[in-house]
């Protein structure tokens, strides 16, 4: 019978105790001319200074750099832009944080690097972040402007006041799921959950009834991540309780979920699934993307995952792969939502931002904004996502056909790399009307699609929710987290929660938070919204 740990305290500090970790870092390449495809047009840019550019941004571990001789798309933003770049590149996470706050203390801050919204404020009021006024334009930045963000995204989305920060381009499709692994039900002549009794009771089949039939007792029914210091959303007891989101109106009120009164009822779920013994014990302390890797090696039989691709049969970076390269020969990963027709997420709206370093001269800044727009457009995209055209793929018009063996020796054998340069766009083609044919794309990949776009989505707020100056959400959120972990490890039930709630809304300025949401999303959705603190 397996049994969970204890977490002990040590283990509930933050992430801001994490040691600094070392990070992937791009040699320059002695050779500036673009390969065959990348169409680069070194005229004008070498009648300017050569600039040395230095980005940071975030990549899954198992994305790598190549020898600077196979990195085409480094070789044609160097000579296109007449720079030398260096990327570093991370997983996001509390390592990313710590090395992007260590590079920030020795004031080698990145010209241009990615962010989590909430520690960009902290940028923003520390005087890291460079104001974006008359930089990140419609006039410089067209592509960004014409297919990813609008005006009125980039207004709402500003913080205490001035303009810091801008959003990614993020993927405006909700791919959303739990994933399961089909042949383990298939063993154990399970059929698919379809509501939360029935998802626990698979959960303690996968835990207990040897799914993979090693005649070992090494296997959970679900895991997830909490990077040492956050109870996650994937839970399914957050559903299972009514809350789809992270925030979202209901009945005219503003409902922020994790410091909601009804987290009471969410954290004691929590804890009575834990206690049966069908999750992972690592959960808490894994690291984002560690929890996929465990579910890759057959530790786990159900996982949250976002993304399209994600158990996609050629993905390297996939559940599906990454599973037949660890020697789960049979593992079927097939997506699956017990709440499909009533919500399992609410819309999308703009995500974590980028930013600009305010220690970088007038003339990095835009030359690293015409990179990123650059990235943002037809060229840069198909470059850093289907590779080298005539090589990786030919190009008819708006046809594109990928060349199955080429990317796979130029793409996929070194590193996945173009995934790295991504980092600033959405794998969505269709923004560009490109029409993709991809061999790499099999019927079990259209069938998955399927399956998740038929799920029913909710409203979502409607627009970017940001702080007023003197509000901390990031205190907020760090204490909030405390108080969760205290009541899954330390207290029997979750019945001091209304008292901690309380504590957040008055000591930590939760109230003067919310209030502040709920006043955006009213203007933003023309309709009367207000948020209740009291229990």
């Amino acid at each position: 019978m397996k049994t969970f740990s204890k977490v002990t305290s040590v283990l509930l500090a933050s992430s801001l105790v994490l040691a600094a970790c070392g990070s992937k870092e791009e040699k320059p390449s002695t050779s500036p001319a673009p390969s065959g495809g990348a169409s680069a047009s070194p005229g004008a840019a070498n009648n300017k200074e050569k600039l040395t550019l230095n980005w940071m941004v975030i990549a899954d571990a198992t994305y790598q750099l190549p020898a600077a001789d196979k990195d085409f798309v480094k070789k044609a933003i160097e000579s296109k832009f007449n720079v030398e770049m260096k990327m570093t590149y991370m997983p996001m996470g509390a390592d990313y944080q710590t090395k992007l706050n260590t590079l920030i203390a020795s004031g080698d801050i990145p010209d241009v690097f990615y962010s989590q919204g909430v520690d960009s404020n902290n940028y923003i009021k520390d005087g890291v972040a460079r104001d974006m006024t008359g930089i990140v334009t419609p006039a410089k930045m067209p592509n960004y402007f014409k297919y990813w963000v609008t005006e009125a995204n980039l207004k709402t989305y500003q913080v205490q006041g001035a303009f810091k920060r801008a959003p990614v381009p993020y993927e405006t499709d909700l791919y959303r799921t739990f994933y399961i692994r089909q042949d383990w039900l298939d063993k154990l002549g399970l059929k698919m959950p379809t509501n939360y009794d029935e998802l626990i009771e698979v959960m303690k089949a996968f835990t207990f009834k040897d799914p993979d039939g090693n005649g070992k007792n090494d296997t959970y029914g679900f895991t997830a991540a909490g990077a040492g210091a956050n109870i996650s959303m994937d839970f399914p007891e957050f559903l299972k309780n009514g809350y789809i989101g992270d925030t979202y109106v209901k009945d005219g009120q503003f409902i922020d979920v994790r410091t909601d009164i009804g987290m009471t009822n969410v954290l004691n779920d929590i804890k009575k699934t834990i206690d049966l013994g069908v999750v992972d014990p690592d959960w808490f302390l894994n690291k984002y993307g560690q929890h996929f890797d465990k579910a890759a090696q057959g530790k786990a039989g159900i996982i949250i995952g976002q993304g399209k691709d994600l158990a996609f049969d050629n993905n390297p970076a996939g559940l599906q792969m990454k599973s037949k390269q660890a020697g789960q020969t049979n593992a079927n990963w097939q997506p699956f939502h017990p709440w499909e027709k009533t919500g399992t997420w609410v819309e999308t709206i703009p995500g974590n931002p980028f930013l600009l370093s305010s220690k970088s001269s007038d003339a990095k800044v835009q030359r690293s904004i015409e990179i990123l727009d650059w990235l943002a457009g037809e060229e840069g995209f198909l470059l850093t996502r289907y590779g080298q055209e005539g090589v990786d793929y030919k190009k008819d018009g708006k046809k594109i056909e990928v060349n199955k063996d080429n990317y796979k020796a130029n793409v996929s054998d070194n590193g996945n790399f173009l995934e790295i340069y991504g980092w600033f766009t959405p794998r969505k083609p269709e923004v560009y009307g490109f029409d993709i044919i991809d061999p790499n794309i099999t019927d079990r990949d259209k069938k998955i699609v399927e399956k998740i776009r038929s799920y029913k989505i909710l409203p979502s707020v409607g627009t970017a929710l940001t702080v007023k100056e003197g509000m901390d959400i990031g205190a907020l959120r760090k204490q909030m987290s405390v108080f969760h972990t205290q009541i899954l490890f330390k207290e029997k039930d979750a019945a001091k929660w209304p008292d901690y709630r309380q504590e957040l809304m008055n000591k930590y300025g939760g109230k003067a938070i919310f209030e502040n949401y709920a006043a955006i999303t009213a203007t933003a959705q023309g309709k009367t919204v207000t948020f209740k603190s009291e229990n």
